[in-house]
């Protein structure tokens, strides 16, 4: 499976993004995926994850309630709404699929940058 992030960019604090996440390989549609960031000088952070069908997703609690994660399985896609940015969410931002726990996935993106300006 490849995996491969766009809709990174710049906005203004308040402002909205939405990542995508173009997966190839026909398992996709099996397999739990997540969003996870990493700001410079930072460890990389778990954002959400999805499981495979769509009906359960988990946030972590600094975007709980502005982002929102989605897969459409007949497109082999999974997005990212980010709503109510702020500076703190800048980092580059990856997609990930096949979960082996929580922080550990088997496939990863090569990740989009989304700077949010102040």
């Amino acid at each position: 499976v490849q995996l491969v992030e766009s809709g990174g960019g710049l906005v203004q604090a308040g402002g909205s993004l939405r990542l995508s996440c173009a997966a190839s390989g026909r398992t996709f549609s099996t397999l739990a995926a997540a969003w996870f960031r990493q700001a410079p000088g930072k460890e990389r952070q778990f954002v959400a994850d999805i499981n495979w069908s769509g009906s359960i997703t988990n946030y972590a609690d600094s975007v709980k309630g502005r982002f929102t994660v989605s897969r459409d399985n007949t497109k082999n896609t999974v997005s990212l709404q980010m709503n109510s940015l702020t500076p703190e969410d800048t980092a580059v931002y990856y997609c990930a699929a096949n979960r082996v726990d929580r922080r550990s996935y088997g496939y990863w993106g090569q990740g989009t940058q989304v700077t949010v300006s102040s």
